[in-house]
Order: C-alpha cells, then sequence, then structure tokens
C-alpha cells in the first residue's frame, strides 16, 4: 500500500506553522509518497501534527527543520523517529 503523509492545515496547527511543515515535505518528494493535507486530527494545541499512513505513527509538534528527519528515516529509510513520535499515542 502507497505510504500517505497527513499535515494538519487546521486552525490550530496553523497557528504552530503547519503550512511551513507541509511546504518542508513537498520541496523533497519522495517516490511512492503522497504528501496531503488534512483537517483537525483531534489533536489540538500539541502540533503541527503529521500523521504517516498505512504505518499509523503520529509525529507532534513537528518543525520544519525536522522534516528531512522524517523524510530520511521514515519515509526513505523505514524506521519511525522514535525522539518525535507522539507519547499520547505511541507508548513506551
Amino acid at each position: 500500500m502507497k505510504k500517505q503523509v497527513f499535515v494538519c492545515q487546521n486552525r490550530c496547527c496553523r497557528q504552530y506553522g503547519s503550512d511551513r511543515v507541509l511546504a518542508a515535505f513537498q520541496r523533497d518528494p519522495v517516490e511512492g509518497v503522497t504528501v496531503k493535507t488534512c483537517g483537525c486530527t483531534g489533536h489540538c494545541g500539541n502540533g503541527p501534527m503529521v500523521l504517516v499512513e498505512p504505518d499509523g505513527i503520529w509525529y507532534w509538534r513537528v518543525h520544519p527543520d525536522e522534516v528531512p528527519t522524517i523524510i530520511e528515516r521514515h519515509l526513505r529509510g523505514g524506521q519511525p523517529v522514535k525522539g518525535m513520535l507522539y507519547p499520547k499515542v505511541h507508548h513506551g
């Protein structure tokens, strides 16, 4: 199944710069990965939120300068970036 990256563009995440996070993903496209916007993910105040599907991996408080790490390690390398995982969803 093709990977999809969803970057929340709802009001709260946009307030924290999710538009710049989206632009950072779009600047470095990965073959076989689609980057999309989405509405509220229900994690307001913890954004910008990024969801990678079908992996079910949530990243929180993502800054644009962290996007290359997600791209290299997770999208190209297949390993989620543990230090950036949303602790409310990913325990341990």
